[in-house]
């Protein structure tokens, strides 16, 4: 089966989506949707669009998807995010008796062994999945060593980046709309004010450093051990379609997770000719080459320090790393995905 002759008949199921509430929310998942409708396949959804409702909300998702499987048969069901979304795309793929094909994005991997029946439940959705995708390589060595004994196959697809939202903008100019003035060079942090995203060792290491300006764009419970800083601002959330902006009034985007399993927000700072400071744990190591910037030891103050002046001394805007991130085109990927999707339906057929 090729693209060219025929439209696959898709739901999709993801318990994270763009709503009113929350316009940002699953994203990536909204923009690969938006690419594979535009390769002329038929996408149905059963999706929730916001954080509340606690665990009745996966009910919630199942019985969506279930009514969508009866309502309207897909060929395929691809599913987002193991558990629990995946749970109720694999029985909206039983129901309808067609192929399941599943993501996993890096918190419902890490989750398999520290809470309970998770490990379980992820079993029984992967031995049901024609395919399993993993965002980045890290994240599928991490799948197969908690969960040996399934031999789903999996392959290696990020969600992409979008190259004409994420593009090498004047960043002289996105700064004075922001009103983020002083003397440089301009860091930007994108992302939750939490642990994981380790911003306290961030902000200190940047206070070691003699000049500069670092935002924090997003929100989070470490918030107030940030504020009050000298030469750094707090930004706070805002909209999907500004964090644009907050990257192109940047001369390097920083992200030094303790943990990241792949590296979304690095990779829009590439595609918009940012240098980066990205951890040297989990997925960037696989897209960010010496020439977009440097990886560091996340748990070293003093590393992420080096990182931030080596970071700041290459050209900005950053050519070298936009060329990178071309590699990761939501196109592309997007295109990557529709034959994992059109193969499974064709096995299923013959």
């Amino acid at each position: 089966m090729s693209r060219d002759n025929a439209r696959v008949r898709i739901l999709l199921v993801s318990q994270l989506y763009p709503g009113p509430d929350d316009p940002e929310l699953g994203v990536f998942v909204q923009q690969l949707e938006r690419e594979l409708t535009e390769l002329g396949h038929d996408i149905d959804r059963a999706v929730l669009e916001g954080r509340g409702g606690g665990r009745l909300r996966h009910l919630t998702l199942a019985r969506r998807a279930l009514a969508r499987a009866r309502g309207h048969p897909p060929d395929v069901v691809y599913g987002h995010f193991l558990f629990p979304a995946c749970a109720s795309a694999a029985l909206a793929a039983r129901r309808a008796r067609v192929p399941l094909v599943v993501t996993a994005h890096g918190r419902d991997v890490r989750n398999i062994g520290e809470l309970r029946g998770v490990a379980g439940a992820t079993k029984w959705v992967l031995r049901r999945a024609a395919t399993t995708i993993a965002v980045s390589d890290f994240l599928r060595r991490e799948l197969e060593a908690k969960l040996p004994d399934v031999s789903t196959p999996i392959e290696v697809i990020d969600c992409g980046v979008d190259l004409e939202r994420f593009d090498a903008r004047d960043a002289e100019g996105a700064r004075g709309r922001l009103s983020w003035e002083g003397p440089g060079p301009f860091y930007v942090h994108v992302g939750t004010l939490d642990e994981r995203k380790n911003v306290v060792r961030l902000a200190d290491a940047f206070g070691s450093l003699e000049q500069g300006r670092l935002a924090f764009v997003g929100d989070g419970p470490l918030r107030s051990q940030l504020e009050g800083r000298d030469r750094v601002r707090i930004v706070g959330r805002v909209p999907h379609a500004e964090v644009s902006d907050w990257i192109a009034a940047a001369d390097v985007v920083c992200q030094p997770s303790l943990i990241e399993p792949f590296g979304l927000a690095i990779l829009e700072a590439m595609a918009s000719a940012r240098t980066v400071v990205a951890t040297r744990v989990g997925g960037p190591s696989e897209f960010v080459p010496p020439a977009a910037g440097a990886l560091v030891d996340p748990l070293l103050i003093d590393d992420i320090a080096r990182g931030m002046r080596e970071a700041a001394s290459f050209a900005s805007p950053n050519l070298d790393a936009r060329l990178a991130a071309t590699a990761h085109d939501v196109k592309v990927q997007a295109r990557r995905i529709a034959e994992v999707l059109e193969s499974a339906v064709a096995r299923s057929a013959s």
